[in-house]
């Protein structure tokens, strides 16, 4: 079975001799040493790069243990491959077992015919790593578990039947060669459990290790929904939990943002033109592991289909936040939202995610929003029923989650 990953693909090539060192990052286990190699090599190679001009170094293989604490002769080894001249792609898989290996790096950048690629696994490589760590050297390029369109290319069958599974076990690459529904499950819990939380705790040196897997499944059981910082600390002291601070609360959600499980959407008040601090909305990288975290038990469509349209905006390369629209009702000022707002560069798209407009009165209630922005950026909604897209009375597009996901050129009608 092959994954095609032609997005991240392009973005690398896109970066490709540009003086910097291009940083291949995102939760671990979704495909990152797959797309430098075999995917970037083999474009590479087509391209006519000699493959002793290719060099290759996974650093968590046995052989190359002896350079993990001697970061000097690791770039001895390097620059002994390095014979003339000529173009080199250097490809490093796991750089953050080499100590020392920013200096290695930041040497190689003088070296004019050296092009350097990296990956690195998030206990200790993260995403607030890279601008500390090459002080404006890097270029990371952020790569998430599968996207449904990459999904359904590479499982096939009907649609909807693949998007059931997709909002049940996610995009994890490795859960395509599963067949079972108990192996899914297990693989999922299991990675969520002896993988990133392990990593969180090792890194960070977390002692309660039971309040972060609390906070873990507030988030969880919260996706799609505004959830306050304040609010999950009451929560706990109103349970007796007399040894949690608000700042453990808020290191704890940074520490998941930072190993790439959960991303946070800002609020934004689209009249006002400024971001509102709190609350926000926290969604997962990969519904599957969302689901491991509560056991597969709370399966709202309704959370889990705008979960998977916030990570399809992120994977078309959109800055996302969450929006909010006052409106006038009966002489009183209502605060309502929009589930997204997403801007690239000087374009912006406003979209509502809703599982059907299946009456007059729910289309007035989805557009309400979206009809009170006075301005000319597109507006759209997007519906789980299979429909040709049609517009309101307003304007509005209305776009089946089919269409939205499978064609890249969705936003752009």
């Amino acid at each position: 079975m092959e994954i095609k990953r032609k997005v991240y693909l392009n973005r690398l090539i896109n970066k490709k001799n540009n003086g910097m060192i291009k940083v291949i990052t995102g939760i671990r286990r979704c495909g990152k040493s797959y797309l430098l190699d075999p995917m970037f090599r083999n474009h590479l190679i087509q391209e006519g790069i000699p493959a002793d001009h290719i060099i290759k170094i996974e650093l968590d293989r046995a052989s190359n243990i002896k350079y993990h604490k001697d970061a000097e002769a690791f770039e001895h080894y390097i620059r002994s491959l390095i014979k003339d001249d000529k173009p080199y792609y250097l490809l490093l898989d796991e750089i953050q077992l080499v100590e020392g290996f920013e200096f290695v790096l930041s040497g190689l950048l003088y070296e004019k015919n050296v092009d350097v690629y990296v990956t690195g696994s998030n206990s200790k490589f993260l995403s607030s790593d890279i601008a500390t760590v090459f002080r404006g050297r890097g270029d990371q390029i952020r790569v998430a578990p599968l996207s449904f369109s990459e999904f359904y290319a590479a499982r096939g069958g009907e649609k909807f039947e693949c998007w059931n599974e997709y909002l049940m076990f996610g995009g994890m690459p490795l859960i395509l060669s599963m067949s079972g529904d108990e192996e899914k499950s297990k693989y999922l819990i299991e990675l969520f459990s002896q993988t990133y939380f392990k990593d969180i705790v090792e890194r960070n040196k977390i002692r309660r290790t039971d309040l972060l897997d609390s906070i873990t499944n507030v988030l969880a059981s919260a996706v799609g929904s505004l959830t306050n910082t304040q609010k999950i600390y009451n929560t706990f002291k109103s349970h007796g939990e007399n040894e949690l601070s608000l700042n453990t609360v808020n290191s704890y959600l940074s520490y998941l943002e930072d190993a790439f499980i959960v991303r946070k959407a800002l609020r934004y008040d689209v009249k006002g033109r400024k971001y509102i601090n709190t609350p926000q909305k926290y969604y997962f990288a990969d519904l599957g592991l969302r689901n491991a975290r509560l056991n597969f038990r709370q399966q709202e469509e309704t959370h889990l289909m705008e979960n998977a349209i916030y990570n399809e905006l992120l994977y078309r390369g959109y800055n996302v936040d969450v929006g909010v629209v006052e409106i006038r009702k009966k002489d009183k000022r209502v605060q309502t939202e929009v589930d997204f707002v997403c801007n690239m560069g000087t374009n912006r798209i406003y979209i509502q995610s809703a599982l059907t407009l299946d009456t007059p009165e729910k289309t007035i209630q989805e557009s309400r929003p979206l009809n009170n922005i006075q301005d000319s950026f597109k507006k759209i909604i997007v519906v789980k029923d299979a429909i040709k897209s049609w517009r309101t009375e307003d304007g509005i597009l209305v776009i089946g989650v089919m269409d939205f996901l499978l064609d890249p050129e969705s936003l752009l009608r």
